[in-house]
């Protein structure tokens, strides 16, 4: 019965990280849109870890990995989105171009 409900919530993961993925390769607007997806499939892969570690009988270290390389990414993440909200005034996609410096 755990094992079931284990790999219903592995392919869940699986399906949040997919999901995600392709919604950030569709996202074109606002830099926030894109850093929220990143967000989510850290959370996708963060869930899928954790069952699979818990099926296979592993610790749970790499979990910890995860989780604080997802915080930094947001810290920094976070930290551009300001800047250049500071700098242009919007955070929109397409204002981004390597031509400018």
């Amino acid at each position: 019965m755990s094992v079931v409900l284990f790999s219903d919530v592995g392919f869940l993961g699986i399906m949040v990280v997919f999901s995600s993925l392709v919604g950030l390769f569709l996202e074109r607007g606002h830099l926030l849109m894109v850093l929220l997806f990143f967000e989510t499939v850290m959370l996708g892969l963060f869930l899928f870890l954790v069952v699979s570690m818990d099926v296979l009988g592993f610790d749970s270290y790499l979990c910890l990995v995860l989780v604080s390389f997802a915080a930094c990414e947001a810290a920094v993440g976070l930290s551009l989105l300001v800047s250049l909200i500071r700098s242009h005034g919007n955070d929109f996609v397409s204002i981004l171009s390597l031509y400018e410096c």
